[in-house]
C-alpha cells in the first residue's frame, strides 16, 4: 500500500505510462499504415488478377482459339502493370513472354470450368460452372432477339399492371426473362412463351436432351426429362420441375423421377461435350508483378503524414496533461508547506497544513504538523518552566532578602536561629539548582553513569535507613522487601538517588499512620522496583503529567505540601540513563505505586 502511494512510484508510473503510450502509438501507427498499404496493394492485386482472368475468360468463351489474344494481353499488361503469359497444358507458349518450365500457373482459363475465386459471375465455391457467356448453338439470331424482346415487354407490362414489380433480364443467348415476380403472375401473363424453342435451335436442344437422358439411364431406370429453352426441365407429363423445389407428384406407375443432383450433373457433362468446339482450349495463365512496381510498406504519403501528425499531437497532449496534473499535485502541498513554515518563523504557533494522502508529501505534511505541535508544546513548557523556575527561586530569595532587611533595620538580631534560617533557604536554593543541573545534563545527553555490580536488597536497606528518621517523625511505616538475592549492573549512587526521590515524594503525600513500602522482584531478565504508598493518590487525568517538570498536584505550589516539581523528572532521566522505564498507577484516597523497570545487564 505504501509503495503504491509513493511519489517516486507515481512519477515512475507516469514516465512508464508516457513511454508505453509512445511505444503503443508508434507501433499502432506503423502497423496501421503498413497494414493499410498492404491491404490496398493486395486488394488492387486481387482486383487486377480478377480483371485479367475475366477478360481472358470472356475471350475464350466467345472465340474458338487464342490466335488473336496478343492484343488483349498487351492492353491488360498496360492497365494492370503485370506481366501476363498464356501456355497450353504442355506449357507451350500461346501468347506473352516465355515462362520458365518450373513455374506454377496462377490459374487455368477454360470457360467450361471456371475458377469461382476469380470469375465475376461464378457462385463462390463452385469450380464446375460453365461461363454463362458460352452460348454455342443456343444463341438467338438478331431477328429472334427482336421478336422475344417485344414479347418480353408485353409480358412485363402485364405483370407490372398486376404487381407493380418485375424487370427484364437478357441471358447471354439473347433470350429475355422476367424476374422479380412470383410464378403465379408469370403464368397469368403467359411468360412461358419466352421459353419456347425456335426451330433453328431445336436440333441443338434435342441433342442436349438426348445426351442428358442417356447419362441418366446409366444411373438406373428413371423417367426421361424434357429440356426448356432456359435449361430448366420437365418430366414427360409436361409439368415443370423446379430443381430447387419440385412441385410435381409423379404417378406411382410412372418410372421414378430422376434426382435433381443427377440431372444437374448429367446436364453439365452434356453441355461441356456440346460446347467444347465453340470455345478456346484450356490455357494456363501466368501473372507476375513488374520490377518497376512499387512495393508495399510505410510511406510518407499525405494520409500517413496526417496520421503521424495526429499521433504525435496526441502523445504530446497526453505527456503535457500527465506532467501538468503530476506537477500540480506535487507543487500545491509544497507551496502550502513553504507558506506555513514562513508563518511559523514569524511567530504563528497555530499554523497547520492539510494532510493529503499517505505518500511522501502526505508524510512530510504530517511530520510538519507534528513538528508544529511539538514546537508549540515545547514553547508552552518553556514558558511554564521559566515561570516555575522564577517562582521556585523567588521564594527562598525573598525570604533571605527579608531577613537581611530586618537585620539592617534593626528589627531582627543575627542570632543562631537567624543564621539557621538563612542556611535552610540557601540549601533550598542549592537543591533547586542541583536538580536543574541534573536535568540539563540529562537533556544534553551528558548524564554519565558508572555501572557496577549492585546487590539490590542492600541498596534498598540503605535507602530505608536514610529516610527512616523522616518517616518516624511523620508517623509513617517505611520498609523494603526483596524476593531473593537480586543483583544487577547499575550506578549505585544514581539508583539510590532515583529511589530516594520516590520515597521522599511518597513520605510527603502519605498521612500519619500510613505506610511506604519498597518491593523488588525479577521479571524475566528485568528488575522491577515498586515504591508503594497509602497516600492521597493522583487523579486519573493527572497521571500522564506526573513526570513533567515543575508539575505538582497541589497547584498553589505550597512548599509545605509539595516539592519543587523536579524530583520525578529526575527519576525518569536517571532510569532512562540505565535503559529502563518508569510508570505509575494510582487510586484517589488509596495510594500510588511508582514502578521502575531496569535490565539486569544494560
Amino acid at each position: 500500500m505504501a509503495a503504491r502511494r509513493s511519489v517516486l512510484v507515481r512519477l515512475l508510473a507516469g514516465a512508464v505510462l508516457i513511454a508505453l503510450c509512445s511505444i503503443a502509438a508508434t507501433a499502432w501507427l506503423a502497423a496501421r499504415s503498413t497494414t493499410v498499404a498492404i491491404q490496398e496493394q493486395q486488394g488492387q492485386a486481387l482486383a487486377n488478377d480478377a480483371k485479367i482472368y475475366n477478360t481472358l475468360l470472356e475471350y475464350a468463351a466467345t472465340h474458338r482459339n487464342w490466335s488473336g489474344v496478343d492484343q488483349v494481353l498487351t492492353k491488360l499488361s498496360i492497365e494492370t502493370k503485370r506481366q501476363i503469359s498464356l501456355t497450353d497444358r504442355m506449357h507451350h507458349q500461346i501468347a506473352g513472354k516465355p515462362v520458365p518450365p518450373n513455374r506454377t500457373a496462377s490459374a487455368a482459363v477454360y470457360p467450361l470450368k471456371v475458377d469461382s475465386d476469380l470469375a465475376a459471375e461464378a457462385a463462390p465455391g463452385d469450380d464446375d460452372q460453365i461461363d454463362p457467356r458460352v452460348v454455342g448453338p443456343f444463341a438467338l439470331s438478331s431477328k429472334q432477339k427482336v421478336f422475344y424482346n417485344g414479347l418480353a415487354k408485353r409480358v412485363l407490362k402485364c405483370v407490372q399492371e398486376q404487381t407493380g414489380q418485375g424487370r427484364i433480364v437478357v441471358l447471354p443467348t439473347g433470350r429475355p426473362q422476367i424476374e422479380g415476380v412470383g410464378q403465379f403472375f408469370l403464368d397469368r401473363c403467359q411468360a412461358d412463351l419466352l421459353n419456347e424453342i425456335q426451330p433453328a435451335q431445336l436440333p441443338a436442344y434435342a441433342r442436349l436432351q438426348k445426351d442428358v437422358n442417356a447419362c441418366l439411364s446409366t444411373r438406373g431406370p428413371v423417367a426421361a426429362i424434357k429440356l426448356q429453352a432456359d435449361l430448366s426441365w420437365t418430366i414427360p407429363s409436361g409439368q415443370l420441375i423446379n430443381v430447387k423445389q419440385p412441385r410435381v407428384t409423379v404417378p406411382a406407375a410412372a418410372p421414378p423421377r430422376p434426382a435433381p443432383d443427377a440431372v444437374d450433373s448429367c446436364l453439365l457433362t452434356a453441355r461441356r461435350a456440346m460446347l467444347t468446339p465453340y470455345v478456346a482450349p484450356l490455357a494456363l495463365l501466368f501473372i507476375s508483378t513488374e520490377s518497376s512496381a512499387a512495393s508495399a510498406g510505410f510511406d510518407l504519403s499525405a494520409a500517413n503524414q496526417k496520421r503521424i501528425a495526429g499521433v504525435a499531437a496526441a502523445i504530446l497532449g497526453v505527456t503535457v496533461l500527465i506532467a501538468v496534473i503530476g506537477g500540480i499535485r506535487l507543487v500545491q502541498p509544497l507551496r502550502a508547506l513553504t507558506k506555513a513554515s514562513r508563518q511559523m518563523t514569524g511567530g504563528d504557533e497555530d499554523i497547520r497544513v492539510k494532510v493529503r494522502g499517505r505518500d511522501e508529501i502526505g508524510q512530510l505534511s504530517l511530520a510538519f504538523n507534528e513538528l508544529a505541535d511539538s514546537r508549540a508544546k515545547t514553547e508552552s513548557l518553556r514558558r511554564a518552566m521559566v515561570s516555575d523556575i522564577a517562582h521556585e527561586l523567588r521564594t527562598p530569595l525573598s525570604n533571605i532578602r527579608g531577613w537581611l532587611e530586618a537585620v539592617e533595620d534593626g528589627v531582627a538580631q543575627p542570632d543562631e536561629a537567624f543564621i539557621a534560617s538563612l542556611s535552610e533557604e540557601a540549601a533550598l536554593l542549592q537543591h533547586i539548582i542541583d536538580d536543574l543541573r541534573d536535568l540539563a545534563t540529562a537533556d544534553a545527553g551528558n548524564l554519565r553513569i558508572h555501572p557496577e555490580r549492585v546487590y539490590l536488597g542492600l541498596l534498598l536497606e540503605q535507602v530505608v535507613a536514610t529516610y527512616q528518621s523522616q518517616a518516624e517523625h511523620a508517623e509513617i511505616t517505611l520498609s523494603s522487601a526483596t524476593e531473593g538475592d537480586i543483583e544487577l549492573d547499575a550506578d549505585p549512587v544514581r539508583l539510590r538517588q532515583a529511589i530516594g526521590n520516590l520515597v521522599a515524594n511518597a513520605l510527603r503525600f502519605t498521612p500519619a499512620g500510613g505506610t511506604v513500602r519498597i518491593e523488588a522482584h525479577l521479571d524475566a531478565t528485568d528488575v522491577v522496583i515498586n515504591v508503594i504508598d497509602t497516600g492521597a493518590g493522583i487523579a486519573p487525568e493527572d497521571l500522564p503529567k506526573v513526570f513533567d517538570r515543575f508539575w505538582r498536584a497541589e497547584q498553589s505550589r505550597n512548599r509545605h505540601t509539595g516539592g519543587s516539581g523536579l524530583g520525578l523528572p529526575i527519576v525518569r532521566s536517571l532510569i532512562e540513563a540505565h535503559q529502563g522505564t518508569t510508570s505509575v498507577t494510582s487510586t484517589l484516597d488509596q495510594g500510588s505505586t511508582f514502578t521502575l523497570r531496569l535490565p539486569q545487564s544494560p
